[in-house]
C-alpha cells in the first residue's frame, strides 16, 4: 500500500538516507489498515503482538496504568512513527499503546518485517536509527520531567511537539495539531492539571505560544525555545527544518 510506504519513507528520510533498496523492501510488505477511536488501545500491557504499528494519521501514545487507575503517558507518536517497534524483539509488552484522537494506522506482520530486514541492511539501519532516536526522546523526557520547573516543562514539551510536526510536514503557518487535554498533558509531565493550567496561562502571557482546543499556535519560536530550554539536537535529524 503506497500510503504506508510513503509515510515510512518520509519519516526515515528525516534521519537516514533512504535508498532504492529500502523502498523496494517496504513495497513488499502487506500491511493491514485500521481506524482507531480516541483512547482506543491497539496494544495492551502484557500483550504478545505479532504485528508492528505504523501511524498514518492522528496521534498515538504509549502509556503505563498505575494502581490508582491513573495513566503515565510515556511518549506521543505522529505520522510515520513506529510506536511499538520494540515488539519485534520483546515477547511481552510492558506498556500499552492507544490512540489520542481519531487515528489511522497500519499493522505490519512481524514475520514480513523481519524477512525484509534480513534482506535489506539499509532498512535495518534506518529502523535501528529510528529506535535510537526514540530512546533519545525518552532520555530528554526524563530530564524534562525531573529537572525543569512546570512552566519550562510545558514549554519544552510544546517545542518538541511543534518541531517534530514541522519536520514531518504536519505544520502550517506556525500551527500544528495537539489533540491532548490538560489532564493528559499533566499525566505526561508528572504534574497536576491545576499546575498545567497555571503553566499554560503563564506561557500565553509571554505571547510566545497559544494552545486552544487541539490547536498549537507558535507565535515566537525563539522565545518559546528559551522558556523551555529546548535544543533539538537530541532528535538527531539529518536536516533540521527551517524555523
Amino acid at each position: 500500500m503506497q500510503q504506508v510506504v510513503d509515510a515510512i519513507v518520509r519519516k526515515f528520510s528525516e534521519h537516514s538516507s533512504v535508498t532504492d533498496t529500502v523502498v523496494a523492501a517496504l513495497s513488499k510488505l502487506t500491511p493491514q489498515l485500521r481506524a482507531l477511536a480516541p483512547r482506543q488501545d491497539i496494544v495492551r500491557q502484557g500483550d504478545r503482538p505479532t504485528s508492528s504499528v505504523v501511524v498514518l494519521s492522528g496521534m498515538l501514545a504509549r502509556y503505563h496504568t498505575l494502581s490508582n487507575g491513573r495513566r503515565q503517558y510515556l511518549s506521543f507518536h505522529i505520522s510515520g512513527d513506529f510506536p511499538d517497534a520494540q515488539a519485534l524483539f520483546i515477547d511481552k509488552m510492558d506498556h500499552a499503546v492507544c490512540a489520542i484522537d481519531e487515528a489511522q494506522i497500519a499493522l505490519i506482520p512481524h514475520e514480513q518485517l523481519r524477512a525484509q530486514l534480513n534482506k535489506s541492511p539499509d532498512l535495518m539501519y534506518a529502523l535501528w536509527r529510528e529506535t535510537l532516536i526514540d530512546a533519545a526522546i525518552f532520555r530528554e523526557a526524563i530530564t524534562n520531567n525531573s529537572a525543569r520547573n512546570p512552566r519550562a516543562r510545558v514549554a519544552h514539551f510544546l517545542c518538541e511537539r511543534y518541531y517534530r510536526a514541522r519536520a514531518s510536514r504536519q505544520e502550517r503557518a506556525g500551527i500544528c495539531s495537539l489533540p491532548l487535554n490538560q489532564t493528559q498533558l499533566g499525566e505526561a509531565l508528572g504534574i497536576s492539571v491545576v499546575t498545567v493550567n497555571r503553566a499554560v496561562q503563564q506561557l500565553r502571557r509571554t505571547k510566545a505560544v497559544d494552545w486552544t482546543g487541539h490547536i498549537l499556535h507558535v507565535l515566537n519560536w525563539k522565545r518559546l525555545c528559551e522558556l523551555g530550554e529546548f535544543d533539538p539536537a537530541y532528535l538527531h535529524l539529518k536536516r533540521s527544518p527551517r524555523m
